[in-house]
This record gives structure tokens, sequence and C-alpha cells, in this order.
């Protein structure tokens, strides 16, 4: 599948920002199954300096400093992306959930690179309530996969997608009570269930084929981004990604931006500003399809 990305984040200001410094998450990796083959950023003013470079966790990032005033700021990314089909494993190859999660804990080469991803982190803190609703998922013995899809599966189907019952900073345990969010919210209270259990999960920011194939039902998901979870299924399984707001292991329908702990590592664009005073952010994005 070969998609066409344009993402657009603007700010205006109410007064001029004197200099500014913008972190941005918007260059799709380069992955085993996805391939960038053209990618343009235009940012409005120019910066007076760019770097790019690659984080901690992999991701490919872009900081921008602007040492000039200026009353608005405008960033635009424009690629094309090739995303091949990713097959997941046989449920019944995956090894006892139990077993993954000893893995993690007695670290070595097996485990040590997926551990850091079993601890809270600034946006996903387990608790006892998100314990006691994930663990019904996890029966003793239980493949790692069947207990994790299971998992997907009940959120789906027990959480309604609302846009206006929270915002980036809604606690977990609101959206745990009222049963109720969006795609940020559901990957991040899995993360947290699945912490609990002592199994490694990160979080996944990009985008999603919402337009639906012929015959196919339309996806869930934010104009502006898309959240899902990426599990660590253990040495010989690696990484598997689950969407838990549409029930899904993910295939080709999703563009990765980048992996994180949580919304904190990997948003879209962040910064500091000096000046400004309010500010108005408009931002969108179209993923099309332009070649099966």
């Amino acid at each position: 599948m070969i998609y066409f990305l344009r993402h657009e984040t603007k700010h205006e200001y109410g007064h001029k920002v004197d200099v500014a410094a913008h972190l941005l998450h918007l260059t799709p990796l380069q992955l085993p199954w996805q391939r960038v083959l053209q990618m343009h950023l235009h940012v409005e003013p120019e910066p007076s300096r760019l770097v790019t470079e690659v984080d901690c966790f992999g991701n490919a990032t872009t900081w921008l400093f602007l040492d000039a005033p200026h009353a608005q700021f405008q960033a635009v990314l424009e690629a094309r992306v090739e995303v091949a089909p990713r097959v997941p494993p046989a449920p019944a190859a995956t090894q006892a959930w139990e077993d993954i999660a000893a893995t993690v804990r007695a670290g070595g080469p097996a485990g040590h690179r997926a551990a850091e991803f079993t601890f809270a982190s600034p946006m996903v803190a387990p608790f006892a309530a998100v314990h006691d609703y994930v663990r019904p998922s996890f029966a003793a013995g239980m493949p790692v996969f069947t207990a994790i899809h299971a998992l997907t599966l009940r959120i789906k189907r027990e959480f309604a997608f609302r846009t206006d019952v929270t915002e980036v900073g809604t606690p977990l345990a609101k959206v745990l009570a009222q049963r109720a969010g969006v795609c940020q919210d559901f990957s991040h209270l899995m993360i947290a269930g699945l912490r609990s259990m002592g199994l490694p999960a990160r979080y996944a920011s990009g985008y999603i084929r919402t337009r639906p194939p012929p015959g196919g039902k339309p996806l869930c998901g934010a104009d502006q981004s898309h959240a899902w979870v990426s599990c660590w299924l253990g040495a010989e399984h690696g990484w598997i990604d689950f969407d838990p707001t549409n029930a899904l292991v993910v295939s080709d329908e999703h563009v990765v931006l980048a992996y994180g702990r949580d919304f904190a590592d990997v948003s879209p664009v962040s910064g500091v500003i000096l000046g400004g005073g309010t500010q108005k952010i408009q931002s969108g994005v179209d993923l099309t399809e332009i070649s099966p």
C-alpha cells in the first residue's frame, strides 16, 4: 500500500513571539515494513537553525530554532509512504504471558531492551483499578498474543469513542470510570494495564486510513493523529502492534510516526516560546491511498 500523507500544523499568536524552539515528530519511520519514498518539510518562518537527529527511542526528530519575532508558526509535512502488510504470529506459537513477564524481569540479552517499557512514564502510571480491569483477559498459561488480543477486543467493545469527554491530560482513572474517550486514552489505558501485568508496552503515534476499502467499514481515528499500542511478544516475535480503538492487529492501514513510552515522548509538535500571549492552533491531516 502506498499512501500520500500531508500533515499541517499552524500556530497563530496574540502577540509576536520573540524566540522559539520546536521539536517535531513528523517524519514517518523507516521500518522493515514501512518505507518513506519521498518527503518534504516546509516551515514558516524559515528557522535560523534546523537539526535532524534520532532520539533515544529510534524516532526521527527535527529541532527548529526561530530567533526573529514572528506572529505565526507553520509546519507542513508531505510524504509518500509505502506500507507492507504485517503478518502476525500464530497465537498458539507465542509464549505464555507469564513467561514474557519473567523474561523481562530477569533482564539480560533476551529482554533488557524491552524492560524500560514496563515502568511508569509521565502519562501512564499503572494503578489498581486498571490492573483489576485487564486481569480477566490473562488466564494462567494463556499465549501472550491471545491474551493481548482479547484485551484489545474488550476495550473496543466496552468503551465508546467520543471526542468531547477527554483532553490530553485527562487522568486514566476517569477514562476507565466513564468508559469513553479517544484513541490516545484507549492506548494509554491499555499500556497501563499491560505494564501492571509486567508486560512491555509502548505508545505508537501515527495515522490511520479511516476511509474504508470497497465493501469495508470505516475505522475510528482522530483527524490530527492516531494512536495505538505496540507490545513485546518475546525475542522470537518482537514487537507487534494492536489498535484498541478499532480492535485490530495492525497490518497495512497504519502509518507509524514514532514509538515512545507515552504521548509525551512523541507529540507531533512541541516546544518552548518566549512571548506570544494567547495562541490558536490549527492542525489537519490527509492520508490518501494512491496505490494498492
